[in-house]
This record gives structure tokens, C-alpha cells and sequence, in this order.
């Protein structure tokens, strides 16, 4: 084993023997790898603070490239204090953590890394966290090999007349193409646009209608049950938390 700095976040934990814990870090650099943090439990551990879900930072391990590796210390980047102190914000990011590590088994590009990193910043300054998963998720699409098409009709690829987006039929769709898919509103047909392009790190407010909220996540909900293959636990939290 050798030292090695990662840049990285804690994106799940599980106790370990009566004082450690094991801990999957997403990182920069390697992607997904476990992590042993040893005695991170005892109260007066230096590790204890640094070895929860949601810690972001420099992480300094003892690397063992087909095993457990063994972490060091943490150097903070950002431990989302905001975030942890809101039942919404938590249950989003826990969503957006798994979301995450799903799309880099699948693709180890960086931009999969940084968008999370600047998803969970954003909501940390306290922009609406159901607003920042969905562009989140639509910008994950091209990453798990599913893109969209969001500049033309996915069917004649006419930019003219769009008139609805069909998840069946990979996005938008123009009046000539359209047969009987459901309409959706002008709004929501430009958002969406807007969120396959737009920059999270330069966002500084968020203000949509419920209802374009409302569209926008029923075509990605049904897109990625149709496209991903993937199946998340905490989705099915959230819709729980979401029709209360």
C-alpha cells in the first residue's frame, strides 16, 4: 500500500468491528473505493468527524489498489452543514449521492464527480433542492448513455413548432410529428432546455411553477424507469416524502 490525497465525498457508511467503519468514497480520481476508518466510533477519535456521509474533502488514505484501503485524515472542503439541517435537503442529496455512484460505475468521466460536488453546493446555499436534483438528472442522461433530444424533434429533428417532450420517443416532439402524446406546457418545454445546458455552479436563484416542477419530473421519472436500468431506494423515499 502507498499514501495517496483524493479529492472526494463520503457517499455511504457502515459500522465495522465495535469502533470502525467502512466507508464508500466517491472520488475524483479512482471513481468508487472503500475506505476503512478505524476507530472513527471512539468519541475520541480524530477520524470520528470526518467519517460521516456528506464529508466532502481531501481525503488522505493508505491505498490498496485491489482492497480495503485505510484512511489517514481529512483535509474539509465543505461538510454541507446547511444541508444536514433540513429533512428536504437530506433526503435530496441522499437521492442525488446514490443517483451519483450509480452513473460513475457506468462512467468514470470527471464531469459526473463535479456536477454532484455542485449540485450539493447549491443546495447548500439553500436553492430548492427538488429543483437542482432535476437538473441534475437531466444532465446525468448523456452519461448513462440515454441523452435526450432537447435541440429538435426527436422523431424529423425540426426545431420548429415543438410542442411537447415524449419520453417514449426521446424528447421533444414537433406538431407535424405529433400523434396523441400528452402536451406539456410552453415552460416547461423551454426549462427543460434550459437545464440540459445550463451551468449549475453559475445558478443563483430558482423560481418555477409547480406545475412546470410537476411535468418536468413525471417525463424524467418515466424516462429513466424506460432507459436506466437503475433502481434507487431513496427515490422511492423522496416520492414518499413528496405526497405528504
Amino acid at each position: 500500500m502507498h499514501t495517496r490525497k483524493l479529492e472526494g465525498i463520503i457517499i455511504s457508511e457502515s459500522n465495522y468491528s465495535e469502533s470502525s467503519k467502512i466507508l464508500n468514497l466517491y472520488t475524483k480520481e479512482l471513481g468508487i473505493i472503500s475506505v476503512i476508518s478505524k476507530g472513527c466510533r471512539r468519541i475520541k477519535s480524530n477520524l470520528r468527524s470526518v467519517s460521516s456521509k456528506l464529508t466532502y474533502g481531501n481525503f488522505i488514505i493508505s491505498y490498496k489498489e485491489n482492497g480495503l484501503s485505510t484512511l489517514i485524515s481529512v483535509d474539509i472542503l465543505d461538510n454541507f452543514k446547511n444541508i444536514l439541517t433540513d429533512i428536504k435537503n437530506i433526503s435530496y442529496s441522499t437521492y442525488i449521492l446514490e443517483l451519483a455512484s450509480q452513473v460513475a460505475k457506468q462512467n468514470d468521466n470527471e464531469d459526473v464527480f463535479n456536477l454532484l460536488i455542485s449540485s450539493l453546493k447549491k443546495i447548500n446555499e439553500g436553492l430548492d433542492a427538488s429543483i437542482i436534483t432535476l437538473i441534475l438528472e437531466v444532465k446525468y442522461l448523456k452519461y448513462l448513455g440515454i441523452d435526450i433530444s432537447i435541440d429538435g424533434c426527436s422523431n424529423c429533428g425540426s426545431s420548429e413548432n415543438i410542442i411537447t417532450l415524449n419520453s417514449e420517443k426521446g424528447g421533444y416532439i414537433c406538431r407535424e410529428c405529433y400523434t396523441n402524446e400528452k402536451i406539456v406546457s410552453e415552460k416547461t418545454i423551454k426549462v427543460m432546455r434550459l437545464f440540459y445546458y445550463v451551468d449549475i455552479d453559475k445558478i443563483t436563484k430558482l423560481d418555477l411553477a409547480a406545475n412546470t416542477i410537476k411535468e418536468i419530473n413525471s417525463f424524467l421519472e418515466e424516462y429513466y424507469d424506460r432507459y436506466s436500468g437503475l433502481y434507487l431506494k431513496s427515490k422511492h423515499f423522496l416520492s414518499i416524502l413528496n405526497n405528504k
